[in-house]
């Protein structure tokens, strides 16, 4: 069952456990954070010295909070399910992939199919995506403060991407269910993909999406 949300108690990163990867290993991070079981107090987490390196925090399942102080590889937060975590830095392919609850978000750019499968929970990437950003979408939440690239929502099937700058080519390509929120220019629509006037519940569900 995915974990609950991070409360603010559980920000606090003032006790937090630290994990510098300059002296210990990746695979001992994921398996301390493995686990972790239900009402663990070790609910703040700070990794130092990520140096790029892939699948940072995947399969969180605990209601954790987890600030990455730099940059990540490939995967980063995969199959989170109710961990809030933040990289202070940009992130490689496949940041958030098959993500289930919690949140992840990365304070630069992240690069191709950023939320590739995921099934809920909330991506706020506030750099720019690369391309096919939310590629098979299937009930996650991502929003985006800049750009996306081409063929971003492909075969999207539910949840919805909300982008605050341009979208590229192919937007929606082959999309089933899943909304698309563009503020800016959209290069060209995908096949099936259908522009749509915005009504005032579409403004009502924006605002609310954008206050999380």
């Amino acid at each position: 069952m995915p974990a609950t949300n991070v409360s603010p108690a559980q920000r606090d990163l003032s006790h937090a456990r630290v994990f510098d990867l300059a002296e210990l290993s990746l695979r001992e991070l994921n398996q301390a954070l493995h686990q972790l079981t239900p009402g663990s107090n070790e609910t703040a987490w700070e990794v130092l010295n990520p140096k790029g390196s892939h699948s940072v925090a995947v399969g969180v399942d605990q209601p954790v909070a987890i600030d990455v102080r730099g940059s990540v590889g490939y995967y980063c937060g995969g199959m989170n399910a109710g961990g809030a975590i933040t990289v202070h830095g940009s992130a490689g392919p496949g940041v958030g992939e098959n993500m289930m609850s919690g949140s992840i978000v990365i304070k630069g750019d992240a690069s191709q199919y950023a939320g590739a499968t995921g099934r809920g929970g909330l991506l706020v990437i506030e750099g720019n995506a690369s391309s096919r950003c939310g590629i098979s979408m299937k009930g996650i939440d991502i929003v985006v403060h800049g750009n996306i690239g081409h063929m971003s929502a492909f075969m999207a099937q539910s949840g919805n991407l909300v982008v605050l700058g341009d979208a590229g080519d192919a937007l929606g390509d082959s999309i089933y269910e899943a909304r698309l929120f563009v503020r800016g220019k959209v290069e060209s629509l995908g096949a099936d993909c259908i522009a749509k006037e915005m009504r005032p519940e579409h403004l009502e569900f924006l605002q609310g999406l954008l206050d999380r």
